[in-house]
């Protein structure tokens, strides 16, 4: 796939979103920490739902620490892998009390060292919270880069790399969540939605569904 395609393809995104987000609801930069916690191996529906009842009981580190494990898990207890997630999010509360300030830091290899952030945690906080040039690759985004022919690899940080070299830089911001979005709604994964898709004359992918 050549510059110019890819550029006229983000140049669609957008026209149609000028303004993507996060489907994860949240009002501070810890709360979506929390939240992204939480949606691994979940829908962020399901995170949502959650999330409503925890945030106006508890919201902040100090708050959730209070609640202890078992506090947590009665609000997370519908997400799953509850049970991990809860620990590691009270872990996560008392070094971001005890190291931070309790303030989610802008820098990546102090979040990756919160317990339950990995580096796609990271890149999630770093782009939407912070506004940092980084891609978080998850299974949307992966089908996406690959089927496309925007930026094909063969593990996630390989794509990762691939999409932050190949994207235009004036798209980069929004990326992740143009790509994501385009995953979850156009490009899903058993029958992907190419006669309705804004882009479709320009991808690369051979199997196309038409109907």
């Amino acid at each position: 796939m050549n510059k110019l395609i890819r550029q006229t393809i983000f140049e669609r995104f957008k026209e149609q979103n000028p303004t993507p987000t996060t489907e994860l609801h949240y009002t501070t930069p810890f709360e979506l920490l929390i939240a992204v916690i939480l949606s691994a191996q979940a829908t962020d529906k399901g995170v949502n739902k959650a999330t409503a009842q925890l945030y106006p009981v508890a919201n902040t580190p100090e708050a959730i620490l209070a609640l202890g494990e078992k506090g947590l898990k009665h609000y997370i207890k519908t997400i799953g892998l509850y049970n991990s997630k809860a620990v590691n999010i009270i872990k996560t509360c008392r070094q971001l009390i005890q190291l931070h300030n309790s303030e989610v830091p802008d820098e990546r290899a102090a979040l990756e060292a919160l317990p339950g952030v990995g580096r796609k945690t990271a890149n999630v906080v770093l782009n939407t919270v912070f506004r940092q040039p980084t891609m978080a690759v998850d299974t949307h985004i992966f089908r996406v880069a690959n089927r496309t022919k925007i930026a094909p690899g063969k593990n996630v940080l390989e794509v990762e790399k691939r999409l932050l070299r190949n994207i235009p830089k004036a798209f980069l911001l929004d990326a992740h969540h143009w790509l994501i979005l385009h995953g979850r709604y156009t490009c899903i994964a058993r029958s992907p939605r190419c006669g309705s898709c804004i882009i479709e004359d320009l991808c690369e992918f051979r199997d196309k569904n038409l109907d």
